[in-house]
């Protein structure tokens, strides 16, 4: 393995963390460093000897800073193909030694306007000088190494004790170079599009290899953002096996559901729609309810708590087969009764994060739209008919919560604060009224019911109407809401319009 010792350093960095420590190693290991504005003043503070940039160029820095090393006998140095005689007549013309080390990291644009500062200071923190160093040194990777973060520092240095960098260390060390300077764009991008400009780019990391896809034939992978704080990022695994791509979207569906239900309140999922949902006195109750609602489907599942998950409930749990548990918390003893079930997947996992960016494909396209807001208080719903009790009202909010989260068409059946029959996906509003009052069966009497979306026609109110259902929830807004209003008076149901729709494709 041939390996290219370090004789020479270029160093110009705007994080500090371990430089000192970093530049002193090279240092003793014979290597001349390079430098300019503050990193010289830190190491010549720190008693590293440096030679500045100026002293190669020839050229005083110039417009506050901005021109530093954009110069011929820098770029020259970092360019040159060592293996080419032309290009190594030109350095000896000029007496110009080659580097075969360049450090450099970038302005923190990122890290500035996340702090909302002002538009001249942003445009200032955008670096020129460095994403040039950086693309020119990871260009000529055949001959110098290229180091972007102090988390690269230590591999550096192991590698120069064993003689030199090696190829493979430097085509690593380009990748990862040509992406900083392609995030680092993508912020700049993003932030001048910020009001709403045609343009968006993300500059994605795979996160974790995943078995397969959706099926065994697919291969797929979990990426994101660098900077992402998403829930899973954070999420502690328990037990269990690997998470798969199909387990990631329901736990997913599923916490997201369960964070907009009241404290004390428990999901369970299946292909991303509920099969079940409700609140209770202790965990253990509401996920009793919860699973009772569909039992069948909910085989294989995922069950969401957005309480402290206790050994009682671990224990009913236990009971069934489910292939993900999530929660905010989970006890010693809840731990110890699921460890019984080695293959069952659980996460203890923080808050949903803040990002309300929804991405999804069509061929070779992307669909982006913002995150649909989380269901209106029942406060601003306008009554069509007579005025929900207190009781239905509360378990109105809890299955228009449940329908927010349930793919279109959806038909969301509760009562007593558990959802008994869900309705999802069903190409019709009446067949997901179908669907859930099967499901419901008996117990539809005297329970509530949400619609995704307005009632095209009254034949769904009426089947409602019919099973004993006394109050629905539905945004309202379709030309025929004249004959719905008149089913519902007719059946002395309590109508609550919303104003707002929840499609979910």
């Amino acid at each position: 393995m041939t390996r290219i010792p370090v004789s020479r350093a270029l160093i110009s960095v705007s994080d500090k963390t371990g430089l000192t420590e970093f530049a002193r190693a090279l240092v003793d290991g014979g290597v001349e460093i390079v430098s300019s504005g503050g990193t010289s003043a830190h190491l010549q503070d720190a008693g590293i000897p440096v030679r500045r940039v100026v002293d190669v160029t020839g050229a005083s820095e110039m417009l506050g800073g901005r021109v530093k090393t954009l110069h011929p006998n820098i770029h020259g140095a970092i360019l040159a193909d060592l293996g080419r005689p032309d290009h190594r007549r030109d350095l000896a013309d000029i007496g110009l030694d080659p580097f075969q080390l360049v450090v450099v990291n970038l302005y923190p644009f990122e890290a500035v306007v996340a702090r909302g500062v002002d538009y001249a200071t942003a445009i200032e923190n955008i670096d020129i000088g460095g994403p040039t160093l950086i693309r020119a040194a990871a260009k000529n990777h055949a001959w110098v190494a290229v180091v972007v973060s102090p988390n690269q520092y230590s591999e550096v240095l192991s590698a120069l004790a064993e003689g030199g960098t090696t190829a493979d260390i430097r085509e690593s060390l380009s990748r990862e170079a040509f992406f900083r300077t392609a995030k680092y764009d993508a912020a700049i991008v993003n932030w001048l599009e910020r009001d709403g400009g045609g343009r968006l780019v993300l500059p994605l990391t795979k996160q974790s290899s995943l078995r397969y896809g959706e099926n065994p034939q697919q291969s797929a992978a979990l990426y994101a953002t660098d900077e992402t704080d998403g829930w899973w990022s954070h999420a502690e695994v328990v037990q269990g096996k690997e998470m798969s791509f199909n387990n990631y979207a329901d736990a997913d569906a599923a916490w997201s559901l369960v964070s907009d239900l009241p404290p004390g309140s428990v999901a369970v999922l299946k292909h991303m729609n509920a099969c079940g949902a409700a609140s209770g006195a202790s965990m253990v109750e509401a996920f009793s309810k919860a699973w009772e609602c569909d039992p069948v489907s909910a085989f294989g599942g995922v069950v969401a708590l957005n309480g402290v998950l206790d050994g009682e409930t671990a224990a009913a749990i236990a009971n069934y087969f489910v292939e993900v548990v999530i929660a905010p918390a989970v006890t010693a003893d809840a731990r110890e009764i699921l460890s019984t079930r080695s293959s069952l997947r659980v996460l203890v996992a923080p808050p949903f994060s803040d990002s309300d960016l929804d991405v999804r494909t069509i061929d070779d396209g992307f669909l982006i739209q913002r995150r649909d807001e989380k269901p209106s208080n029942a406060a601003s719903w306008e009554a069509q008919t007579r005025q929900a009790t207190e009781a239905e009202l509360r378990d109105l909010e809890i299955a228009w919560i449940v329908c927010a989260h349930t793919k279109s068409n959806a038909i969301v059946i509760v009562k007593d604060g558990a959802a008994i029959g869900v309705g999802a996906g069903d190409q019709s509003r009446v067949g997901a009224v179908e669907r859930a009052l099967v499901r419901a069966g008996e117990r539809s009497k005297g329970a509530v019911c949400a619609s995704d979306a307005f009632f095209p026609f009254r034949d769904g109110p009426d089947a409602l109407a019919a099973a004993g259902i006394t109050a629905i929830v539905e945004p309202g807004g379709s030309m025929r809401d004249k004959e719905v209003v008149e089913s519902a008076n007719e059946h002395e149901v309590a109508l609550m319009f919303t104003g707002q729709r929840h499609f979910r494709h």
